[in-house]
């Protein structure tokens, strides 16, 4: 009986934190075997024969001692890279986060109950606002499903930092603050803080233990709206966190400098539960063309989010929404899992509010006044002009691919992820005339505090699968082998990546090492087709399978000369979002996506014709 009642209760959402396994360390034989492997397609023999000297090299002698040392740290720590992970994937970085590292993307609710409409932005963002407080409190309350792949838990820990967390700008290197607590751990803040025309408010969303309703959500929005309407803009202090970071944190150490208050508004800030954005702009999108939200939400009004936050919910004034968030405290799967959520829930209810329409008497929200000198304004000024003129130079297009999705690709027994991916190295081939080093994002969360691994999707088959297509000599018979090649290679690269056993991060790892004992870099790192094949950050077409769900987010290209490549996979169709940089003359994310459609169509007729 006892083991029944156990089976009955509802699995709380850290529960399995401390039985994790730790972040296995590969074998440093195979890893530097697969790296040499994804090296192959982007050199020369002469070139590949340098590699392999400078790998048996690095394998047999300081690659060796520097693994022993990677082992050691590994019985200490149960994630051997989860430090050093956050501080030079994210809190090292001195670019601007805003537009180079956060990630932002459209809501998907324009496709059912909310499409853009004038007039209903505040009565919508009440309900989208209620929604989401109601995740918040599933997280706080623990009873938010622990996440699983088939029965093995997931690390649920970047769940603690969606909420209450903002980065903190230092000058060699920023710190992530979290006053995230759960119910069981103790009290923790429970205000929102709304941003309308470079203006900042707060009020708490929690009044008598209960969460406002959406009607009370609505009166304190209206209040804030009607507060700036007409009136002349704030100082629009929110733009120092598009600068970059080191400049922002001399521009906060002076702001703090200036009057004591400004510290106590930033802790507010900070604290938040998250932040509520009211945006006058009207970017019109569609299920079919999510450009202008997506690039609104990436590249809008610096003067009405808080970059550093790890959640900005931008409420645009057609009634169409948006979000941009900080990536270092967490991966986007986390927001996708809220943002679907909201989904549901809205698509559920039809969008509208069937509860009590009573609003208690609760105080008006409060502003948030910053003491500011000449100084603080010139400081301003040059974030916004950096911020514009980057801004300016981002291309990002958001597109729905149509013809097809997930259900025909499983009918022809093929690995829907795989399909796309193999569908835009081709797209990337055909314009570029060369193979691209590319980057899929593996998630290695069946881990202690497992976060991500790099897989490289551009593989010596998938390069032969390429030629083959661009081959007028070849055919049908001979490309299809390639591509099923091409296939096979891709699926079993991933599973590995999720098992941990991928090699970028562990040479990243060995890199680190060799850095933190001031020993010299080891030639490995320093050989061009390191970079030249995406190591170091390097990676052409950046991508990412954002899932099956409705939702998709977009990301800036991690090089000059590259893309950013995003895509949710549904049933009857493939959402895409592509960034480039405009100043750069070869990319253009316009065409990648056009290429990308001829592509897909190309293999389906390949699949199909194999099962004549």
């Amino acid at each position: 009986m006892a083991n029944h009642v156990s089976e009955s209760l509802p699995e709380r959402t850290f529960q399995y934190q401390s039985s994790l396994p730790p972040l296995p360390v590969p074998s440093l034989e195979i890893s530097l075997l697969k790296y040499l492997n994804a090296v192959q397609p982007f050199a020369s023999e002469k070139e590949f024969k340098a590699t392999v000297d400078t790998v048996n090299k690095f394998q047999e002698g300081v690659g060796k001692e520097l693994h022993q040392k990677l082992l050691q740290r590994a019985k200490t720590k149960k994630n051997w890279l989860e430090e050093w992970w956050l501080d030079s994937a994210y809190l090292e970085v001195r670019v601007p986060s805003q537009l180079n590292v956060n990630f932002g993307g459209p809501a998907p609710y324009l496709e059912h109950c909310w499409p853009p409409e004038e007039g209903t932005h505040l009565q919508r963002a009440s309900i989208s606002t209620w929604h989401t407080l109601q995740y918040w409190n599933l997280i706080r309350t623990e009873r938010l499903a622990p996440q699983k792949s088939g029965k093995t838990p997931l690390d649920m820990d970047q769940f603690r930092m969606l909420f209450s967390t903002c980065k903190v700008p230092g000058v060699k290197k920023d710190t992530i603050r979290n006053y995230f607590k759960t119910e069981r751990e103790g009290p923790c803040p429970s205000h929102l803080v709304v941003m309308c025309r470079g203006r900042f408010f707060t009020f708490d969303a929690v009044c008598d233990g209960q969460i406002l309703t959406p009607p009370e959500l609505l009166r304190q929005l209206s209040y804030v709206s009607e507060c700036c309407e007409g009136e002349p803009e704030g100082d629009g202090v929110s733009a120092l966190t598009s600068e970059e970071r080191t400049r922002w944190a001399k521009a906060r150490e002076h702001l703090i400098s200036i009057d004591p208050h400004n510290n106590t508004i930033l802790e507010t800030i900070q604290s938040s539960l998250f932040v509520i954005s009211l945006d006058e702009t009207k970017p019109y999108s569609t299920p079919d063309n999510y450009t202008n939200v997506t690039l609104e939400a990436l590249t809008g009004n610096p003067t009405i989010r808080w970059g550093d936050k790890s959640y900005n919910s931008i409420v645009f004034a057609d009634g169409t929404f948006g979000s941009t968030c900080d990536h270092a405290p967490y991966d986007a799967m986390v927001l996708v899992s809220m943002c679907w959520y909201l989904d549901q829930q809205i698509k559920a209810t039809e969008g509208k509010w069937k509860g009590s329409e009573a609003v208690r008497s609760i105080p008006p929200p409060e502003e948030l006044v910053f003491t500011v000198d000449k100084k603080v304004l010139s400081d301003i000024s040059h974030a916004k002009q950096q911020y514009l003129k980057s801004t300016q130079d981002l291309q990002v297009v958001c597109y729905a691919f149509t013809a097809f999705g997930k259900a025909t690709i499983k009918q022809k027994k093929l690995h829907p992820d795989t399909f796309v991916q193999l569908a835009m190295q081709l797209a990337y081939y055909r314009m570029h005339k060369a193979p691209g080093s590319c980057y899929e994002t593996a998630m290695t969360r069946k881990y202690y505090h497992g976060r991500t691994e790099t897989m490289r999707p551009c593989t010596k088959e998938a390069v032969n699968w390429c030629t083959a297509m661009m081959d007028p000599t070849c055919n049908v018979d001979e490309r299809r082998k390639a591509m099923l090649l091409a296939f096979h290679k891709h699926n079993k690269l991933m599973a590995e990546a999720q098992e941990g056993k991928g090699f970028d991060r562990h040479l990243f790892g060995l890199y680190l090492i060799a850095r933190e004992e001031g020993r010299p870099i080891p030639e490995l790192f320093m050989d061009p087709l390191y970079a030249k094949s995406g190591g170091g950050g390097n990676f052409v077409l950046s991508s990412s399978l954002v899932g099956y769900t409705t939702v998709l987010g977009a990301v800036a290209p991690m090089v000059h000369h590259g893309y950013g490549f995003f895509y949710r996979i549904r049933d009857d169709r493939i959402v895409v979002s592509i960034s480039a940089w405009k100043s750069c003359r070869q990319t253009d994310a316009a065409t990648l996506f056009n290429n990308f459609s001829s592509s897909l169509h190309e293999m389906l007729h390949l699949a199909t014709t194999s099962q004549l």
